[in-house]
């Protein structure tokens, strides 16, 4: 009996003894968990102003040579070499052959037709003399100076009914037009620049067979560029001919400043964009090369502009009011790539103008540079 009683005790003693040590140790455990602190977020803000706002619509497109000129030939023969190789990137001054095609064979029929009217004439002057002594000298002044190797001169002017019939009778002026139809279809055997450009297509080479209506390559003017955009049609009435607008290139390297040319009265069915042709000029423009246009449409009256990541889907915008967030209604009326312009902001409101992660109405911040305007002040 005294056994059990024993180690009873003994097994009570054990256990108070270990809840006792639990309790020393459970007290002697630091806190190491930190108490979390209430975070105040700090916002930037800006006081609201409303004035003109300039509304700016994007476009963007390819540049066109203004003046360019597609080379077909209108004869038939091969292609001779010229001063310059017929080929892409070469530069022509105005009135420089551009294109020469062999034309012996048709040059001899010219010249034979151009003897042919010179024997007619000849052959008038003795009855000319005798019937039309008037009228003798001023032809005779013609065949002096009639020289093949030059453009046929005009024929002299008629100035009775008799010697106009006289001189049809014998086939003068049949004669002569053809002579001038000839040496019409001679002078496409040579293509001349028609102004100062570069060569960007070439689609022969020199020996090559040219066949009639074959093209030949294309020829354009440097130093001045057209950049065709599309316009919504809502901004057409706002955009007129001869603006500036300003220009840059795709990395925002080089900017210019270009003028609206033209406008297209047609709007497109598909797209209900209207066309606009802006005119450029720069040594260094190419053709094809790609560039973006700001037209300014119209000015808003009484409005502001700011990022476009402030409005919520609901069109409002956060406000500070006594270190508290609020929400106020806007009015939206034009949306840019980052931007945008709003209406019915009071003047004065003090608006969040960077966004603020996790913001809510009711939310407790802090204004940006707040702390620092009071240390000044004390």
């Amino acid at each position: 009996m005294r056994k059990i009683i024993l180690s009873i005790l003994l097994g009570l003693a054990i256990i108070l003894g270990s809840i006792y040590g639990a309790g020393l140790i459970a007290d002697s455990k630091e806190n190491r968990r930190p108490i979390p602190k209430k975070v105040i977020k700090t916002v930037f803000i800006d006081t609201v102003i409303n004035g003109i706002v300039p509304i700016k619509v994007p476009a963007n497109g390819n540049l066109v040579a203004k003046e360019r000129v597609e080379l077909y030939a209108e004869v038939q023969g091969v292609l001779k070499k010229g001063g310059q190789l017929f080929k892409t990137g070469q530069e022509y001054r105005s009135g420089q052959a551009l294109v020469r095609i062999d034309a012996s064979e048709y040059y001899a029929s010219v010249q034979s037709a151009k003897s042919n009217l010179y024997n007619l004439v000849t052959s008038i002057m003795p009855d000319l003399q005798l019937d039309y002594p008037e009228d003798f000298s001023k032809w005779q002044s013609y065949l002096a100076n009639f020289d093949l190797e030059k453009t046929t001169p005009k024929l002299p002017e008629i100035n009775s009914d008799k010697e106009k019939y006289f001189i049809t009778g014998r086939g003068i002026f049949s004669s002569y037009y053809n002579v001038k139809n000839l040496e019409q279809r001679l002078s496409k055997y040579v293509i001349s620049a028609p102004f100062t450009g570069i060569l960007t297509e070439a689609l022969v080479t020199e020996g090559t067979l040219v066949r009639t209506g074959q093209k030949l390559g294309e020829f354009i003017k440097v130093g001045t560029y057209e950049l065709e955009v599309a316009i919504s049609k809502s901004y057409a009435d706002f955009l007129k001919v001869g603006e500036e607008v300003a220009l840059t290139t795709l990395d925002k390297t080089k900017s210019y400043v270009g003028r609206v040319a033209r406008i297209n009265g047609r709007v497109d069915q598909a797209s209900q964009t209207i066309t606009a042709f802006i005119e450029v000029k720069g040594d260094n423009l190419k053709e094809g090369q790609y560039l973006e246009a700001n037209l300014n449409a119209k000015n808003e009256n009484n409005a502001i502009e700011i990022d476009r990541a402030l409005v919520n889907d609901n069109n409002q915008i956060f406000v500070v009011r006594d270190s508290i967030l609020d929400l106020i209604d806007v009015y939206p009326v034009y949306f840019s790539d980052k931007n945008v312009v709003l209406k019915d902001v009071p003047d004065g409101e003090t608006i969040v103008s960077k966004p603020v992660v996790g913001a809510y109405a009711g939310m407790l911040v802090k204004v940006y540079g707040a702390d620092n305007a009071e240390k000044s002040a004390e």
